[in-house]
């Protein structure tokens, strides 16, 4: 959904000079989030994507002047969320298919937490975070016990976690078909990933790890999902609280990047002593690789920690080798197919 972009000016020779729009871009980048949540929060995907294709039909549906939503519809075509022809919007194919709420694959909640004021806060002050390394907003950042923000988090989160819960699935098949298997999801949020688990294998049982105002939201995706028999709930620190092993898969899912590698050891020195004895532990992380610039989005993620968290990381494989080996696991494995910015691995005793 984004547009070509034109900070590399050429020279009439052919060679690029230099630019100051990379720059503009980056430093007007807030205008981007502030009119795709004004368009999410107005319905405005969703009015084009019922018909309403002309200025005055869309501020009509959407209950706005026309002059502001003719100025956001445009600059929602330039930055690619939109088509225009003849003076009508037509949504993307991306749009259509993640930000009209009538869409299955409606993602757009997702802003409740990228775009709250609990997140931008972190980054209003990521000077200080630099000079001083810790979060500006408060020392333990995101990792206050019970944040409320994980509450937002899992409710938020869930429409855009749902594929790559499923995926997961799919790609780690359970360790024995036809016979009972035990699945552990820390820091479980919604509960997509453990429960993508219980829908796929009748023979899955699920306990989600987390604090217990979040393992709401899971209970209640339990339930829509018809597997609440077989899912459970284990409230408090994933550092504090037993695991009530053994259980033959334990999921990472997008936690482990919250920590420095004396936290993960630690976790992960739990999740050996509650594995089964040819169970398996399954991360879903943004790894980047070495050169940790490379692959763009998981290498990016590395400043969401840093504004975010006292020591938080987006870990290479090589790191978190070294984190598993520590730990007492022996196979670790980086599954081939990346999950949308995500990857996949696979550790065992």
């Amino acid at each position: 959904m984004q547009p070509t972009n034109p900070s590399a000016m050429t020279s009439p020779a052919g060679n690029a000079a230099p630019s100051p729009m990379l720059f503009f871009q980056t430093a007007t980048a807030y205008q981007r989030s502030a009119a795709l949540k004004t368009a999410i929060d107005v319905g405005l995907f969703t009015a084009i994507g019922e018909g309403a294709n002309a200025t005055p039909d869309v501020a009509k549906r959407c209950g706005a002047p026309e002059r502001g939503i003719r100025i956001l519809c445009d600059y929602l075509t330039v930055l690619g969320f939109l088509t225009k022809s003849a003076g009508k919007y037509s949504l993307t194919p991306d749009s259509a298919l993640f930000l009209d709420r009538r869409s299955p694959a409606y993602v757009g909640i997702a802003v409740d937490f990228l775009n709250s004021e609990q997140m931008t806060d972190a980054f209003n002050n990521l000077t200080t975070t630099v000079r001083t390394g810790a979060p500006a907003n408060s020392r333990e950042g995101t990792l206050l016990v019970e944040n409320p923000v994980w509450v937002k988090f899992a409710r938020a989160m869930a429409p855009l976690a749902a594929h790559a819960a499923r995926t997961l699935a799919e790609m780690v098949p359970p360790p024995s078909r036809g016979q009972s298997f035990s699945v552990l999801d820390i820091a479980a949020g919604h509960g997509l990933y453990g429960l993508s688990f219980a829908q796929r294998y009748p023979d899955a049982r699920v306990a989600g790890l987390d604090w217990s105002n979040v393992l709401d939201v899971a209970r209640e995706n339990a339930a829509a999902a018809g597997v609440a028999d077989r899912w459970r709930a284990i409230p408090g620190s994933a550092f504090d609280v037993d695991w009530d092993g053994p259980h033959d898969l334990i999921l990472f899912p997008n936690f482990l990047h919250h920590f420095d590698r004396a936290g993960c050891e630690t976790l992960l020195r739990k999740a050996r002593a509650a594995l089964a004895q040819d169970g398996r532990v399954v991360t879903l992380e943004f790894v980047p690789n070495d050169d940790r610039v490379t692959p763009p989005d998981a290498a990016a993620f590395a400043i969401a920690m840093l504004g975010s968290t006292p020591a938080g990381e987006a870990y290479t494989f090589a790191e978190y080798q070294k984190m598993f080996q520590a730990a007492g696991f022996t196979r670790n494995e980086l599954l081939p197919q990346p999950i949308v910015m995500s990857r996949v691995i696979v550790s065992q005793m």
